[in-house]
């Protein structure tokens, strides 16, 4: 089955690299036209170009350096997107990290920024993209989320608490987005070879290459290994497409396995 996005105006947050980066690729492979947003400026024009490299005839990938856990500046760089675009037809809220920590160690700071990142930049962009998805009775959101959001474990927060309320976001938008055709779904994340996991490879210090660190940490998993970014921005094609039209309000592990729960 060939999945196509013709015609379609896909938004990534945290779109300059790992699961954006590759969802950027893809979408625009597929023919969709792709806004990628992302506040380091190098890394949003090597994506942008490696997604447009690869692109359908047709399709167009533009680069949009923005912060978006600040609610101007996230409003502002919308309008921007809609500016070039027309209507935003595929929503992605891709942005985030994974911090976390003992309970006690967690300021109210750090909990104010994890939810301004992960879960009121969600919420603000699902406000600004929802009119016009409902007006033309089409329309689709994937909040990217994290298996914890399910089973949290001990030192899990702030991570856990902000990705479970966007877990509760989605199932809200999905039941209000249903009658206009709008359809919002959730991909939990578990553990995928990103930049992220280089990164921390990188602060352990280990004595293992990265290649060891990935099948040391992957063994548990159920299928024995990390996952690849492509593997998740092939799913994340498919939600946004019109094979998928009768899926919405749901969530899906791509995690190999690994969570407990379903």
């Amino acid at each position: 089955m060939e999945i196509r996005l013709d015609g379609r105006t896909a938004l990534i947050t945290g779109g300059s690299k790992g699961l954006g980066r590759a969802m950027a690729a893809k979408f625009a492979s597929s023919g969709g036209n792709v806004a990628i947003l992302a506040r380091g400026e190098e890394a949003l024009a090597e994506a942008r170009s490696e997604a447009q490299a690869g692109a359908s005839k047709g399709a167009t990938v533009a680069s949009f350096s923005c912060d978006v856990s600040n609610a101007a500046a996230l409003e502002a760089t919308f309008k921007q997107v809609e500016g070039q675009f027309g209507t935003v037809d595929i929503l992605i809220n891709n942005a985030g990290t994974s911090r976390t920590g003992a309970f006690e160690s967690i300021t109210d700071t750090m909990w104010q920024e994890d939810f301004d990142l992960k879960l009121f930049a969600a919420i603000r962009l699902a406000r600004l993209a929802l009119p016009a998805m409902k007006a033309q009775r089409w329309g689709r959101i994937i909040n990217v989320l994290n298996v914890g959001a399910k089973a949290p474990r001990p030192q899990s927060a702030p991570t856990a608490v902000t990705r479970a309320a966007g877990l509760a976001l989605t199932k809200i938008l999905a039941g209000e987005g249903a009658a206009h055709n709008v359809l919002v779904n959730a991909l939990m994340v578990g553990l995928i070879r990103t930049d992220q996991h280089v990164q921390r490879h990188k602060r352990q210090g280990a004595n293992i290459t990265l290649e060891e660190h990935y099948a040391k940490a992957g063994a548990h998993i159920p299928l024995g290994r990390f996952g690849l970014a492509e593997e998740f921005a092939n799913l994340a094609c498919f939600l946004v497409s019109d094979a998928a039209s009768y899926v919405t309000g749901t969530s899906i592990n791509v995690d190999g396995g690994m969570s407990p729960v379903v």
